[in-house]
C-alpha cells in the first residue's frame, strides 16, 4: 500500500480513538432473512457468483515453481491449475476427454504429466493429450482434438484468477477498478510463500461467514479474551472499490506509532487490513504474510458452507524460522500455533455465532438482520450483492 494511503488510514484510526468515534454510514439497513435461507436465491447466487464469475483460486505462492499444480472443485467445475515449464500459469477443466473421469485427484504437488486413473490417458501440464495405452487396439485418434479444455486464467498482483466458463472473461479493470489495481500493485503479494491450508465446515449460509469479517463492533464481547486483547473494538476505517471493500482494523500497537515519525509508520504494524474481494474472498495482509479466506456453499445448499483458509508468509519470515530451528526452537510449532490461533478465533468464535444466527434465521421468527451505522462494510457488501442479482438496494434508515 502506498505510504500516503497508509498514513491517511492510520491517522483516521488515531482520530477515532482520540475522539471516541467510529466510521458512520449515516443510518442502519435491514437485510431480509431470506437473503440467507431462500433456496431460489441460492440457485441464483450459485449461477451468478460461482459458475459464471471469475474465481480467485489462490496466490502465486501456490504454484512456486515450474511443473507445480493445484486442483479445486469448489465452484462447480473441476479445475487443474498448473505452472508449465515456461513458468506460465494455466488452468484446465480437470476431466479426461475419454470418459469424463477426474484426471488429477491430489490437491497440490509437483509433476509435468497427469494420467487418468481409469484408462491411463496422459496429459501434459499444458493440457495436451500426449499418450493413451494400446492405441493400436483402441483406434487412431487425432490427439490434438482430445486435450484438456483450457479455461481463462490470469496471474496478476500475486493472485490466481480462473473463470469456470471456457468463454468467460477476466477483466481486472471491471473486477477491481483503477484504485485497487494501483494499490495491489504496490503490495508485492507475488512474493508470498504458501505454508498451509485448513478447511472449516459450518452449518450456515456462506454469506454469514463473510459478514463476520465486516465489523469490529463485536470484539469486546465475542472476542473479549482473544482478539480484543490485541485490537481496539468498534474502531475502523472503510473504503469501497467498485464491488470490493477494504476494512482497516485498529491494533492496540497503533499507540506505539504516536512516538514515531509518519515516515516510519507501517499499515500492518498499527492495523490489520481486511480486503473483501467480490464475490467470496477475504484477504488479510499481515506483517508476517497473509491469510486468504475463500467462502463456498456446501452440498448445494444455502444452509451449509465451508471456508478454505490458506496461510502465506514473506520469505524473510520463513528464513528467520529456519535460523531459529538451529537454536533448538521448534519453528514448526510456531507455525502450527499461527494456524491454531486463527482457527480458535474464526472457526470457534466467529463461525460458531454465525451458525447460531443461521439457526435463528431458519426458525422463521426473524424478518431481517440489522446492520448499524458503525458497520458500513456490511452496508456495502449487501447492497453490492443485491445489485449483482438485479435486486433493489436496501434503504438507509437514519437514526
Amino acid at each position: 500500500m502506498h505510504k500516503h494511503e497508509q498514513i491517511r488510514l492510520l491517522k483516521g484510526l488515531i482520530n477515532h480513538l482520540d475522539n471516541k468515534t467510529n466510521i458512520n454510514a449515516g443510518g442502519i439497513i435491514k437485510t431480509p432473512a431470506d437473503t440467507y435461507t431462500s433456496e431460489e436465491r441460492f440457485t441464483r447466487e450459485w449461477d451468478s457468483f460461482f459458475l459464471n464469475h471469475p474465481q480467485i483460486i489462490g496466490l502465486s505462492g501456490d504454484l512456486p515453481k515450474a511443473d507445480t499444480f493445484i486442483t479445486t472443485e469448489d465452484f462447480g467445475v473441476p479445475v487443474l491449475a498448473t505452472r508449465n515449464s515456461k513458468g506460465e500459469f494455466k488452468a484446465y477443466v480437470n476431466i479426461c476427454s475419454h470418459r469424463g473421469v477426474i484426471v488429477e485427484n491430489v490437491e497440490r504437488g509437483e509433476k509435468s504429466k497427469f494420467s487418468c486413473p481409469f484408462h491411463g490417458w496422459t496429459y501434459s501440464n499444458e493440457g495436451d493429450l500426449i499418450g493413451y495405452p494400446k492405441s493400436e487396439q483402441f483406434g487412431n485418434i487425432e490427439k490434438t482434438c482430445y486435450g484438456l479444455k483450457e479455461l481463462p486464467a490470469l496471474e496478476k498482483f500475486g493472485f490466481l484468477w480462473v473463470h469456470p466458463s471456457q468463454d468467460g472473461v477476466i477483466d481486472l479493470e471491471d473486477l477491481l477498478g483503477d484504485e485497487l489495481i494501483k494499490e495491489f500493485d504496490s503490495w508485492r503479494f507475488e512474493d508470498l510463500i504458501f505454508s498451509n491450508e485448513d478447511v472449516y465446515t459450518t452449518e450456515m449460509n456462506w454469506k454469514l461467514a463473510i459478514d463476520t469479517f465486516g465489523e469490529t463492533y463485536h470484539f469486546s464481547v465475542l472476542h473479549k479474551d482473544s482478539l480484543f486483547q490485541s485490537f481496539y473494538g468498534n474502531c475502523q476505517m472503510f473504503d469501497s472499490f467498485k464491488r470490493n471493500g477494504r476494512l482497516i482494523l485498529c491494533k492496540r500497537t497503533i499507540d506505539e506509532l504516536r512516538d514515531l515519525s509518519e515516515s516510519e509508520w507501517d499499515i500492518c504494524a498499527g492495523s490489520l487490513p481486511v480486503y473483501y474481494l467480490f464475490p467470496n474472498i477475504i484477504f488479510i495482509p499481515t506483517l508476517e504474510g497473509a491469510f486468504l479466506v475463500k467462502e463456498y456453499p456446501a452440498e448445494n445448499s444455502p444452509h451449509k458452507s465451508y471456508s478454505k483458509i490458506s496461510f502465506y508468509f514473506h520469505p524473510h519470515i520463513l528464513e528467520h524460522l529456519k535460523e531459529l530451528e538451529k537454536t533448538g526452537i521448534n519453528a514448526k510449532q510456531l507455525l502450527q500455533d499461527q494456524y491454531e490461533g486463527f482457527a480458535s478465533v474464526i472457526r470457534d468464535e466467529d463461525y460458531a455465532v454465525a451458525a447460531s444466527s443461521h439457526k435463528g434465521l431458519r426458525s422463521g421468527n426473524l424478518d431481517y438482520l440489522t446492520f448499524g451505522k458503525n458497520e458500513p462494510a456490511l452496508h456495502h457488501y449487501h447492497n453490492t450483492y443485491r445489485e449483482a442479482l438485479g435486486l433493489q438496494p436496501l434503504p438507509l434508515e437514519e437514526v
